[in-house]
């Protein structure tokens, strides 16, 4: 079975099989949750930003 989930929360989408990273309508990064934070890209870029936001209150 095949899901497409389009999130805001990347806490949404850290158990999915693929996570698809968009910027501008464009393709920029795809992989695991942890490919994706050990590639360091856009994606760990926002995982930062928003769980540092989360942690803050």
């Amino acid at each position: 079975r095949t899901t497409l989930v389009i999130a805001h929360r990347l806490s949404t989408v850290e158990h999915a099989d693929q996570v698809l990273v968009l910027d501008g309508g464009k393709l920029v990064e795809q992989g695991t949750h942890a490919q994706l934070l050990a590639r360091g890209g856009l994606y760990a870029h926002l995982h930062r930003m928003q769980f540092r936001e989360s942690e803050a209150g």
